[in-house]
């Protein structure tokens, strides 16, 4: 036997200098630097998609990219000490001095209809390696053209940055889909003068030029079969979430509800930075978090972590994120 394993071994030491079973780690020169240097731009080219089933629906989640931000507690938990902050990540394995925070519009194939719903923050992302939406489109099999619906969830910045490309509409043949609560406020000259003047400035930059194709919707509507707004104000003055229904299957796009799968689920009722109405948005919180745990449902939040789909589960003071695994690709 012992003669029998040394062969197998020098067998395979041979193999490896013909280059039959060669390892990475032998590899010299200019062919490992290569390598590395066309992993790095194939990692770099690709943008994350995720293709989900919901019984005739086909969703597929695209990834716009994402930001590492500082300081956790100046944005999350503002209400709260910055040890109780740090506290609940170290709990989670989370580290206590940064956030990764994920941007993950979601696009929707009725058979009938391609619907996009939130365009991530188009060119004003790119610097950044955020603002790729469009090419996580075509690694989809989508053109941008085939685009038939886009669905605003709210008017931040980062929902509504992609809707132009170079001063002109990213999706040619679209027609649009816009919270009339939402859009009034923003387009409101008011809003001049106020904290809320430089999302003015996008609104009437990226949204109000596209707003004779556009249909202003409130609480219950429908925007294509199965397809229906419920309204969650408070992260914005007419936030809207979306539900999706196909042969008996259900999931709830909750876009900005929660903003992160620890701070904003385990504790709900803490105060958060970019909420506009912070009290409307925790109650928005608990009443949508609530159906999402008591129906089972799976969902898609905008700023989870990719691919972004869930459930979760009543605990503690607040829910538990339950990120998806293969329950929604059979």
């Amino acid at each position: 036997m012992t003669s029998d394993m040394s062969m197998n071994r020098r067998t395979l030491m041979t193999a490896g200098t013909t280059g039959v079973l060669a390892a990475p780690s032998i590899m010299v020169g200019s062919a490992a630097a290569q390598e590395k240097a066309d992993n790095r731009n194939m990692q770099s080219a690709q943008t994350p998609i995720r293709a989900l089933k919901l019984g005739a629906l086909k969703v597929v989640v695209i990834s716009d990219g994402t930001r590492v931000s500082a300081r956790p507690h100046e944005t999350y938990g503002t209400n709260q000490s910055e040890q109780a902050v740090s506290e609940l990540l170290a709990k989670n394995f989370l580290p206590t001095d940064a956030l990764l925070n994920s941007y993950s519009p979601v696009l929707v194939d009725t058979g009938s209809e391609v619907i996009l719903f939130d365009t991530g923050l188009g060119e004003a992302g790119r610097e950044a390696g955020s603002g790729r939406l469009i090419d996580g489109i075509r690694a989809a099999g989508y053109a941008p053209e085939r685009v038939s619906v886009v669905v605003l969830t709210h008017m931040h910045g980062d929902h509504i940055g992609g809707l132009m490309e170079g001063g002109k509409p990213a999706f040619a043949n679209a027609r649009y889909i816009i919270g009339e609560a939402e859009y009034a406020f923003w387009k409101d000259p008011a809003r001049v003068g106020t904290p809320a003047e430089g999302g003015h400035k996008g609104v009437l930059e990226k949204v109000v030029p596209l707003a004779e194709k556009a249909t202003f919707i409130g609480d219950g509507a429908d925007v294509a079969p199965g397809i229906s707004a419920m309204a969650a104000f408070g992260h914005s003055p007419g936030h809207m979430v979306f539900r999706l229904e196909s042969d008996g299957k259900a999931m709830m796009l909750t876009a900005d509800t929660a903003n992160h799968y620890v701070l904003s689920l385990q504790r709900p009722d803490w105060e958060v930075r970019f909420d506009m109405d912070k009290a409307a948005a925790a109650v928005s919180r608990r009443k949508v978090f609530d159906m999402i745990a008591n129906e089972r449902l799976p969902f898609i939040g905008y700023h989870m972590p990719f691919p972004a789909v869930g459930f979760v589960e009543v605990h503690d003071q607040g829910y538990r994120f339950v990120p998806a695994s293969y329950q929604l690709d059979i």
